[in-house]
């Protein structure tokens, strides 16, 4: 039987906690109704034995404190909730902790936010790591030694598991299950929640804004420009005459602003404009190349399959509100 201690941070998400713990415990009792010993112990770690959430409305006991867990097989690290900053320096506490029972031979998981608290105990530097997308600007300016792929549902490297946005972390307790109680009691978890089994990919659900929490004047107004101007296409160093800059130290500055290449953005800007066009009008896939500055049918399909993960019929089949 696997140890599994889901920690109850100050301040997080409390779905992210409770959503494991019940999952776990059904796969228990899935295993017991197969006449199948029990897979996992669940317990509730802490800092304290009872900790409030929402405000003082909701009290959570804890089964123990992480003093007590001399050992365990798999930490559970659950969403941050507010201001990453406060929330970290609130759980600094189980930072060692966490540290010392990966050396001891523990798995560590985290789900969505989780991460900013697992990236901060170092074990994920020169590792890949899954957040929310919405998170990953400020995750990379904090973390700039761990490699952050924020297009992926999950990751599993070196016994540290990652999960994507808010409810992603179901995918990774399917892996997890399916790793740990086999793949038959996977597929009933799957079935039973329904769940659709191991997505790739949070691609699709990306939404695309502009990174401009930054004081580069210049940047910000190229930004501005490519935003203004879907329909046209601008080179690089048409951009760069704009802005009186070279080309290199604009590439070298917008880089650093962004967290994406002058191309990059650019793409990423037109593609974002496409699939809210997929989503909202009748127009067909020509018009809405056309209209964000594509003319070869090629490049655009493949540049929204490689920012989306899927084609630009499949996006409008599975999101377009006219359907």
């Amino acid at each position: 039987m696997k140890n599994i201690s889901v920690l109850v941070l100050r301040g997080a998400v409390l779905a992210s906690m409770e959503g494991p713990r019940l999952v776990l415990a059904e796969v228990n009792q899935f295993l017991r109704s197969m006449e199948r010993e029990p897979a996992f112990n669940v317990e509730l770690v802490g800092l304290t034995k009872e900790t409030k959430f929402n405000n003082g409305m909701v009290s959570v006991t804890c089964d123990r404190l992480i003093s007590e867990v001399e050992k365990t097989d798999l930490i559970i690290i659950p969403a941050l909730g507010g201001n990453f900053a406060e929330s970290l320096e609130a759980n600094k506490e189980f930072i060692p902790w966490i540290r010392e029972q990966y050396g001891m031979g523990a798995e560590v998981a985290s789900v969505c936010l989780g991460a900013f608290l697992l990236a901060a105990t170092g074990l994920l530097n020169g590792k890949k790591c899954a957040t929310h997308w919405a998170a990953a600007h400020e995750f990379r300016k904090m973390y700039p030694e761990v490699d952050l792929v924020e297009e992926k549902i999950m990751t599993d490297e070196s016994g540290i598991y990652t999960s994507g946005g808010a409810f992603a972390y179901l995918n990774l307790l399917l892996y997890m299950i399916e790793k740990y109680a086999g793949k038959d009691i996977a597929v009933m978890c799957s079935k039973t929640f329904v769940l659709e089994f191991l997505k790739p990919s949070q691609s699709p659900y990306i939404i695309f804004n502009g990174q401009k929490d930054h004081e580069d004047e210049p940047i910000r107004k190229a930004q501005e420009i490519i935003e203004k101007n879907l329909s046209e296409k601008i080179t690089v160093d048409q951009l760069a005459s704009m802005l009186a800059l070279g080309r290199r130290n604009l590439e070298r500055r917008f880089k650093k602003a962004t967290s994406n290449t002058v191309i990059e953005y650019m793409q990423r800007v037109k593609i974002e404009a496409a699939k809210l066009s997929l989503e909202s009008s009748r127009a067909n896939i020509n018009e809405v190349m056309y209209q964000v500055g594509y003319s070869d049918n090629k490049a655009f399909r493949t540049t929204f399959k490689k920012i989306t993960g899927l084609s630009p019929i499949q996006y409008r089949n599975r999101y377009n509100r006219l359907n």
